[in-house]
């Protein structure tokens, strides 16, 4: 144990030494989301990479394999969590080019984790209070001032405690505020 502690801390310090001899692109960024009523903080991992977490209030349909009556039109209202790994793929062009990278503004490949909480309002049943969805997205996003528009979509697979799970494309469309220098 003592080994693998030494040896986290050593590749740790190495990453944070080594790190430094390229500018950093990427940048700490903290969010208030506008469309789903929240906050996000971006944390910078790589030269190109980041890990985004948010909790907010969003809004969102039924996954088939997930609800145990309701149809027509369902939505469902819930707190989520999410995790998003982004790789910025694009971030050094868009700096050699001149344009605007400012707060993170590229494209990226990466993976999310979205885990949707006990409903506040919802016109269907759930199998479980908690369900999660997990996949690879590309994404796009784009800063003005201090306005961040975000796109991204992917295939998910969503599932519930239950073992009940299913497979859908999905996609995220926000508008936050940073708050960040």
């Amino acid at each position: 144990m003592k080994n693998l502690v030494l040896s986290t801390f050593l590749s740790f310090l190495c990453f944070t030494v080594f790190g430094q001899t390229t500018e950093r692109l990427i940048e700490k960024q903290l969010r208030l989301s506008i469309l789903y009523p929240g906050v996000e903080y971006e944390l910078p991992i790589s030269q190109r990479s980041s890990l985004a977490s948010s909790v907010s209030i969003g809004f969102g349909g039924s996954y088939k394999n997930l609800k145990t009556q309701g149809s027509g039109f369902t939505y469902l209202i819930s707190p989520h969590y999410e995790l998003q790994y982004r790789n910025y793929y694009n971030i050094e062009k868009r700096n050699n080019g001149g344009k605007n990278i400012k707060h993170n503004s590229a494209n990226y490949f990466g993976a999310r984790l979205l885990i949707r909480g006990p409903e506040i309002k919802s016109s269907f049943s759930r199998t479980t209070e908690v369900d999660y969805a997990f996949g690879p997205t590309w994404g796009i996003q784009r800063v003005f001032n201090k306005i961040q528009f975000l796109f991204d979509v992917g295939p998910y697979i969503y599932f519930d405690m239950k073992g009940e799970y299913g497979f859908l494309p999905m996609f995220q469309l926000n508008i936050g505020y940073n708050l960040s220098k």
